[in-house]
C-alpha cells in the first residue's frame, strides 16, 4: 500500500530539542526523566544526570518542571468533518427537554440551516421529542437538523423533508425523528457544502484533536457519511509541505460494500487515494441509543423492536473474502449481538472460501462490538480480528438507569467486555466516534479503569496502550516502532502537566504496592480526580502540531 507523504521538517529545519526535568513514558527506562528528538526521531531517553551531560548550546532545552512526556495518542475510529460541525453548531449535550431543544433552536445565530449535535433523550424526564413542525416554527422557517448523541438518528424540520426529499424513504416520520435511509439523506443535505467550508470543519477536528494529545486519527469514511470527496479531503492532510502547518496523521478507512476482490479494486481505484482497508463504517447494524443496533431479543423499552440488519450474512462474507484476497482490513460497524452474529456466521464462511489463515493475515477490524458473548468473544480471537472500542460509550450510557439499562435491562450489565477481550487475545484498540464522544484521552483511559462492570475494568496501562500504541497496529502501520518512545522510534508524543504519577490497576487490593519502584513499571498520570491532565504540546515525527504557551514561559 502506498504511503502518503508525511507533513514533516526537511532535513534543513531539523531540529534537536531536549526535555529534562520531568518523567518520561518509555519501557527504555522507567526511571527516565529526559528525553532528546533529533529531528523526527526519538534520540535517546535517560536520566537527568546524563541529560546535564548532554545539553548544549546547538539544541533548544525544554524544562518539563516535572511534567509527563508520553507517547500520543491514536484515535481509532472519528469523523472529522462531522466533529468540525458539532464544534461549530449547537451543543445540545446539556438539553433536558423538548421545550429547552426548541430554546435552543429558535435562538440559533446566523443564516441557513440550523445545525446541532448531541441530544439524548434517554437523559429527559419526559423522553417526547419535539416534532418537525415545531422545529420550522421555532427555527422561523429555516431548515433544521439537529443529530442525536450517536449520529444514527436526527431530528428535521418539515422544510428539511422537503428539500431533501425525505418523505419516500425508509426510517422517514413525518414527527421528524428520522433513521436509516431517510437520516443518511438528510445529513447529506447538510453536508453539501463548498470544499473550502468541508476543509475548515476538519481543520477545525484535527486542532481540537491536536490539542489534547493525538497524533493520529483514523477516520471513518463512507458513502452515507460523507462521500468519496469527504475521504479525499481528509487523506490529503496527510500531503503538507515543509513549513506548512502540521496535524495528526490521518489513517483513512472507506466503509463501502466489495462482493469480489475485482470489485474490491476498482473502489481503491476510484478512490484515488490510499486507504487502511475497506472497513469502518460499512453497517451491518445501528445504535443502541437510536435503536437501530441489531439485538437478538427485543429492546426492553420497546417490545417488537430489534433494531436494524443493513447487511447479510452472504454480503459480508463476500466483502471479507475480497478483501482478504486482495490483503487489505475488511471490516464493518457493528454494536448489537444479532449484528455480531452476522459479523461472526460471515468470518466462518469467508474462511471456508479463502482459508481461514488468509482471514487472520488481513487483520480484520470490527468497530464498537458492544454486545459480545464469551462464545463470540473466542471466535473474534480464533480469527485475530481487532475490535476498536469506545470506552466512553460505558462512561455515559453504563450506569444504573442510563441508556443501556433503559435499552437493554439486565443485558446491559454484559456490555463492552473489554476485560474479556484481553483476557482471550482479541487485538484492542480504542477511540471516540467523535463526535458521539469527546477528544479527551485521558477521560477516555479513566472510563476503561472505572467500567460499570467491575469485571470488565483494566489496567490504566492496558487502557494506555489500547490508545496509543495498539492504534498504529490496529491500522497495520508500516513502522512497527510507532507508538513507544526509545531510541529510534518516531518522535510522535504529547506532553502532560500532571498531578500525580503512579500505576493504577483494575483490582483496588494492589494500588497500595503498585507505585513501589522495585516494579519498575512505568508511570501515568493518577485519573482518581475531577481533572484530567492537561496538554502542553503535541509532536508528530518531530514537528510541533499545537503548544500551550505554558510549556515555553
Amino acid at each position: 500500500m502506498t504511503e502518503a507523504k508525511s507533513a514533516t521538517p526537511s532535513p534543513n529545519e531539523r531540529k534537536v530539542v531536549l526535555y529534562r526535568n520531568g518523567s518520561v513514558y518509555t519501557a527504555a527506562d522507567p526511571f527516565a526523566t529526559a528525553m532528546l528528538v533529533d529531528g523526527e526521531t526519538v534520540a535517546w531517553v535517560g536520566s537527568e544526570q546524563a541529560a546535564s551531560s548532554i545539553a548544549d548550546s546547538t539544541m533548544e532545552v525544554i524544562d518539563l518542571h516535572g511534567g509527563l512526556v508520553a507517547p500520543g495518542f491514536v484515535d481509532s475510529h472519528i469523523h472529522l468533518t462531522e466533529t468540525g460541525i458539532a464544534l461549530d453548531s449547537l451543543q445540545l449535550g446539556l438539553v433536558r427537554s423538548a421545550r429547552e431543544l426548541l430554546d435552543a433552536v429558535q435562538s440559533a445565530p446566523g443564516e441557513g440551516t440550523v445545525l446541532g449535535h448531541g441530544w439524548d433523550e434517554s437523559t429527559w424526564h419526559d423522553p417526547s421529542l419535539p416534532t418537525a413542525d415545531e422545529l420550522e416554527r421555532a427555527a422561523q422557517g429555516r431548515p433544521v437538523y439537529l443529530s442525536r448523541v450517536d449520529v444514527h438518528s436526527a431530528l428535521v424540520s418539515r422544510s428539511l423533508t422537503a428539500t431533501a426529499g425525505l418523505a419516500q424513504l425508509d426510517g422517514f416520520s413525518p414527527e421528524g425523528h428520522l433513521k436509516r435511509a431517510a437520516h443518511s439523506a438528510a445529513r447529506q443535505a447538510t453536508r453539501n457544502l463548498p470544499e473550502e467550508a468541508l476543509r475548515n470543519y476538519q481543520r477545525r477536528a484535527l486542532a481540537e484533536a491536536a490539542a489534547n494529545g493525538y497524533v493520529a486519527a483514523a477516520e471513518m469514511g463512507a458513502p452515507h457519511i460523507g462521500g468519496m470527496a469527504d475521504l479525499r479531503l481528509a487523506a490529503s492532510w496527510n500531503l503538507g509541505w515543509p513549513g506548512t502547518e502540521a496535524f495528526p496523521e490521518v489513517l483513512p478507512y472507506w466503509g463501502e460494500l466489495a462482493l469480489t476482490p475485482e470489485h474490491a479494486q476498482s473502489i481503491l481505484d476510484e478512490l484515488g487515494v490510499p486507504v487502511r482497508g475497506l472497513a469502518g463504517d460499512l453497517n451491518i447494524d445501528g445504535s443502541i441509543g437510536s435503536r437501530t443496533a441489531a439485538l437478538r431479543s427485543d429492546y426492553s423499552d420497546a417490545t417488537g423492536e430489534r433494531g436494524s440488519l443493513y447487511l447479510s450474512v452472504d454480503q459480508a462474507a463476500a466483502h471479507l473474502a475480497a478483501c482478504s484476497l486482495l490483503g487489505i482490513q475488511g471490516g464493518f460497524h457493528v454494536i448489537g449481538d444479532a449484528g455480531l452474529d452476522t459479523a461472526l456466521a460471515a468470518l466462518d464462511l469467508a474462511a471456508d472460501e479463502v482459508g481461514g489463515q488468509r482471514i487472520r493475515s488481513a487483520g480484520h477490524r470490527f468497530e464498537h462490538v458492544e454486545i459480545a458473548d464469551s462464545k463470540a468473544v473466542e471466535r473474534l480471537a480464533h480469527y485475530s480480528v481487532t475490535v476498536s472500542s469506545q470506552p466512553g460509550f460505558d462512561a455515559a450510557w453504563g450506569a444504573d438507569g442510563s441508556l443501556y439499562a433503559q435499552r437493554l435491562g439486565s443485558r446491559s450489565s454484559s456490555m463492552n467486555p473489554f476485560a474479556s477481550f484481553y483476557s482471550a487475545g482479541v487485538p484492542i484498540t480504542f477511540g471516540s466516534d467523535s463526535p458521539v464522544t469527546p477528544l479527551r484521552p485521558w477521560a477516555s483511559v479513566r472510563a476503561c479503569l472505572e467500567h460499570h462492570n467491575a469485571d470488565q475494568r483494566i489496567s490504566a496501562r492496558a487502557a494506555f496502550l489500547g490508545h496509543t500504541r495498539a492504534g498504529w497496529r490496529a491500522a497495520k502501520y508500516h513502522n512497527p516502532m510507532a507508538g513507544q518512545l526509545v531510541p529510534g522510534a518516531p518522535a510522535s508524543f504529547a506532553v502532560w502537566d500532571v498531578e500525580e504519577l503512579m500505576v493504577q490497576v483494575a483490582d483496588g487490593r494492589v494500588q497500595s504496592w503498585s507505585t513501589d519502584p522495585r516494579a519498575r513499571t512505568p508511570l501515568l498520570p493518577a485519573l482518581d480526580t475531577d481533572t484530567d491532565p492537561v496538554c502542553l504540546q503535541t509532536v508528530r515525527d518531530g514537528a510541533e502540531l499545537y503548544c500551550n504557551p505554558a510549556l515555553r514561559s
